[in-house]
């Protein structure tokens, strides 16, 4: 295919990792965003120039309006277009509602919902010139089911989808298409932490009985980004085992 660009924003570890070097197999250059260790994104970008394309690091905090729009100028700047943007950036800050400070809902909300407006907000642009564009908004499962101990990361992801669905019936008519993931349990460096009891009773709500891999999401990532996803838009996509259906 003609040389493309995708833009992955918390892409110096986990999921934002895998999907930025499943797309540089693809033959999408990439742009790494993050916020934290320049060392572990430069990393990745090495990963990623393995596969013969190019890839930068790009150090922004989605949830700064200021600073997304310098990370999409920089994309810009540096290879001509964006044919993909995946909005992976995201913390959590658990705790009961009753325990939960102010600072800890605003942080969640600000990081995974606003940062993912802000991203939007400056790419379409250049993809409405383009007439032509995916964008892949993560999501979690309990954006839909909602859990206990995370009503400020919930709130973040069930207002994600929100966000998708009314982006992708703004800009479908520019042939820009919207989509949402939603993974359930996936390795992390969280999951390595638990016990083998507390992973047995995550795996007695999965009906595969499995906990996901990154490479799992960066999979569904990687359609949607390309020409075989064609026809989809405004969807949500669960990445979870069976979990929630």
């Amino acid at each position: 295919m003609d040389s493309k660009t995708a833009v992955v924003t918390g892409a110096g570890r986990g999921i934002g990792r895998a999907i930025a070097i499943a797309l540089a197999k693809d033959g999408y250059n990439v742009v790494i965003n993050y916020n934290g260790s320049k060392e572990k994104a430069e990393k990745v970008a090495l990963e990623c120039r393995e596969h013969g394309v190019s890839a930068i690091t790009v150090k922004a905090n989605v949830s700064d309006f200021s600073e997304s729009e310098e990370l999409i100028k920089k994309a810009i700047e540096e290879f001509g277009s964006i044919d993909v943007l995946v909005n992976n950036s995201g913390i959590t800050r658990d705790n009961l509602l009753l325990r939960m400070k102010e600072k800890d809902f605003d942080s969640v909300i600000d990081v995974n919902l606003k940062g993912t407006f802000n991203t939007i907000k400056h790419a379409t642009r250049q993809m409405m010139k383009q007439k032509s564009g995916s964008i892949i908004n993560m999501s979690s499962v309990v954006g839909i089911s909602g859990n206990a101990g995370q009503a400020n990361y919930s709130a973040s992801k069930a207002g994600v989808i929100g966000l998708t669905k009314s982006v992708a019936r703004e800009l479908a008519s520019r042939g820009i298409r919207v989509n949402a993931i939603a993974p359930g349990f996936i390795e992390s460096d969280m999951t390595d932490e638990l016990n083998d009891k507390a992973k047995d009773e995550i795996l007695k709500g999965i009906p595969l009985k499995s906990i996901g891999k990154g490479e799992d999401v960066a999979n569904l990532a990687v359609f949607l980004s390309g020409d075989k996803s064609r026809y989809i838009t405004g969807q949500v996509i669960n990445v979870d085992g069976g979990m929630v259906m």
